[in-house]
């Protein structure tokens, strides 16, 4: 007989204060460009839909969405390199279109990295549809990198 060992299901729940310098750790493990503990605490006061992703009890990601007259931008959303590629930031993103949804949004945009093929992937698999692009958006190693500008109806 032999045992399978498997990865504690991953749990969503809002974040708070106290999970800060975890998410700070994930952003700075994924991002070259991680957004600070600041800006996430700015998020949180600002009354933005902040979550985090957990796994055996250790955040692997998290997500950041602001929500208002029916359109809903996701403006972060990130998972621990470790934890990429295991349907984690499926789940997570999933989750978050549920919320915008509950909250009758009618439209998510969000901009992405032209480089991020992986996350490009993601969203286009999830109904996803690039409508623009934002030259120069991201801060880059050398330069700045172009933003693709994605959108999805929800209602």
């Amino acid at each position: 007989m032999s045992a399978v060992l498997q990865d504690p299901t991953p749990s969503i729940r809002p974040m708070s204060a106290e999970d800060l310098p975890s998410v700070v750790a994930v952003e700075t493990s994924a991002y070259s460009h991680p957004w600070s503990e600041g800006i996430l605490r700015d998020c949180m006061r600002a009354g933005y839909s902040c979550w985090v992703c957990e796994v055996g009890g250790d955040i692997v990601g998290h997500a950041v969405m602001s929500v208002a007259v029916g359109e809903a931008h996701l403006l972060n959303i990130c998972i621990g390199p470790g934890w990429q590629g295991r349907g984690i930031g499926r789940r997570l993103l999933k989750r978050i279109l549920r919320i915008a949804r509950e909250r009758r949004v009618d439209t998510m945009f969000l901009e992405v990295r032209a480089s991020n093929e992986g996350a490009r992937g993601l969203y286009e698999s999830e109904g996803f549809g690039e409508i623009g692009r934002r030259n120069n958006y991201y801060p880059a190693h050398g330069g700045r990198e172009d933003a693709l500008v994605y959108a999805k109806a929800l209602l």
